[in-house]
């Protein structure tokens, strides 16, 4: 049996596991969804309603140390986010949670989608890859494609790996820069790369934007600021990408019309 695997490390994750739940719908996903979640939280009927499974599960048992140094005030001074802003209610501690996937033998693959992913062409094929692959963290420059970016990837469930993720994870005085992502490009250094349009990060649509073509891409990250934020700083930016969210996540469908990126000679880009 496969799966597609979502995280939901608080509340504020609901929203767009909701909406990926809706776009897995809706693109005709032959695999379910399973929501691994910390806590109990409010409204995860809605998700099962959607047909996404709910699995609990617990953080993993690091050091105070390590929690220490990983805190979102040590990360964001050690290593802070200069291209985006982090919603206040992402901790990145909890994306060490993902490394819980290779607990689930009863998986024989995975296809792990963060909970701000949206997909918008069926994406069964990837059951088919091998482990590890991931796609290139491209969003600025082409020169990020040497860049691994751990919101979408096949994992193959082997406690054996996890147990060895653990080992090498928790070291004194070890900082993953990019937490899960820092980590799973260091564990599996010959990772192989996924098309980005499997992983469409949204600021490709100002930086990058011709890299944006509507019929190739499957899968867009709303990585930084989230299109379910009330106040989002990019709104006018990234409207467009938001808008097919906010149309996905309400109606369970595509817009009727996909709007042309903006000309790169025009593109505005975040400050850094």
């Amino acid at each position: 049996m496969n799966s597609y695997i979502t995280l939901i490390a608080n509340a504020d994750y609901l929203p767009g596991a909701r909406a990926l739940a809706r776009s897995l719908q809706m693109c005709g996903a032959q695999w379910p969804l399973t929501a691994l979640v910390l806590d109990d939280l409010p409204g995860l009927d809605a998700l099962e309603a959607l047909g996404c499974a709910i699995m609990r599960v617990d953080p993993l048992p690091l050091s105070a140390d390590f929690r220490a140094r990983h805190s979102r005030q040590s990360q964001h001074t050690l290593a802070p986010f200069t291209k985006g802003e982090k919603p206040q209610f992402h901790d990145p501690l909890h994306n060490f949670v993902k490394l819980r996937l290779w607990e689930l033998e009863q998986y024989e693959k995975i296809v792990f989608l963060d909970a701000d992913t949206l997909v918008i062409r069926n994406i069964d094929r990837l059951f088919g890859f091998p482990e590890f692959v991931a796609a290139p963290n491209v969003y600025e420059s082409l020169a990020d494609f040497q860049r691994m970016n751990s919101g979408v990837f096949v994992a193959q469930p082997n406690r054996r790996t996890f147990e060895a993720m653990l080992a090498a994870l928790d070291q004194p005085d070890r900082f993953w820069k990019r937490t899960d992502q820092t980590f799973l490009q260091t564990f599996f250094p010959d990772w192989h790369g996924l098309p980005y349009i499997y992983n469409t990060l949204q600021y490709v649509w100002f930086n990058l934007p011709d890299l944006w073509d509507w019929d190739q891409i499957h899968v867009i990250h709303y990585q930084y600021e989230k299109p379910w934020e009330v106040d989002h700083p990019r709104r006018d930016l990234l409207a467009p990408v938001i808008d097919l969210w906010q149309q996905v996540n309400e109606h369970g469908q595509m817009p009727a019309h996909l709007p042309t990126p903006p000309e790169k000679a025009h593109a505005a880009r975040p400050h850094s």
